[in-house]
């Protein structure tokens, strides 16, 4: 780990894993948790030459942005383990909510896993897990991408960061504690009270909540109203003539924006 980031001050539940570049963040910490290591280890990149996002696709990974992955080994069901992206897009739009301008727009949350502010996307959140012969999560790997000094250009829905979006020239080594702090504290709300507490902020912040949307499946694309987050954090639709269908996974698109 030669060549690496001087490391910031985190919570004293977090054993901070630094690298100037690194193939993929995500990679690392599964090396670690196949290795023993424990919960709280957070690998943090300057850049990533192999970042990666949701469904295999490459995640633009200059420096100057956040890159993490942090190794989790929760007591809980596989099912449960989508609750934790939620936990981290509450933590994480709370972070950058404290980071923004006051007249900024503040962060929304695009279902299942995308931050957005103004309507464009500035961070992602990419979920791994192992799971052990009792159906329990043996570890889950959260990884977090924000867009902090530049952003890509041309995608599909529409990207910006945190300088954009007026934040200043606040670096990834201000933007790491924050972050570790906001989501510690949702980590632990969540371990005391379940999921209610976290669904109900994330619902508060939710773009398109109660509009038509557009949710591409694997071999069909549905158009519905967004009625509600599901207990187990599913995307609850509203299909004109046919009634409520409950989406575990999808890429959302909305029309009105």
């Amino acid at each position: 780990m030669s060549d690496a980031p001087s490391p910031p001050r985190l919570p004293p539940f977090f054993r901070l894993v630094a690298f100037d570049t690194v193939g993929s963040t995500s990679e690392e910490a599964r090396r670690l948790a196949a290795d023993g290591a424990p919960e709280g280890t957070l690998v943090w990149a300057r850049a990533q030459s192999a970042g990666r996002g949701r469904r295999g696709r490459s995640w633009s990974s200059p420096p100057g942005n956040l890159y993490l992955s942090l190794l989790l080994r929760p007591d809980c069901p596989a099912a449960a383990a989508p609750q934790l992206g939620f936990v981290t897009a509450v933590g994480l739009g709370e972070a950058l909510d404290t980071l923004l301008p006051a007249d900024a727009e503040r962060p929304r949350f695009k279902w299942p896993n995308d931050v957005l502010v103004g309507g464009r996307k500035i961070a992602g959140i990419l979920l791994d897990a192992s799971t052990g012969p009792d159906g329990h999560l043996d570890w889950l790997i959260i990884g977090v991408g924000v867009n902090i000094a530049s952003f890509p250009e041309g995608t599909s829905y529409g990207a910006t960061s945190l300088r954009e979006a007026g934040a200043g020239a606040v670096g990834a080594d201000e933007v790491l504690p924050v972050f570790a702090s906001r989501w510690l504290r949702r980590l632990e709300q969540w371990r005391r009270e379940g999921f209610a507490p976290i669904r109900q902020a994330w619902l508060e912040n939710a773009l398109g909540l109660g509009e038509m949307i557009e949710v591409r499946l694997e071999r069909e694309t549905l158009t519905g109203r967004f009625v509600e987050l599901g207990e187990t954090g599913a995307l609850v639709l509203d299909l004109p003539r046919a009634g409520r269908r409950v989406v575990a996974a999808g890429d959302v698109s909305y029309p009105a924006y």
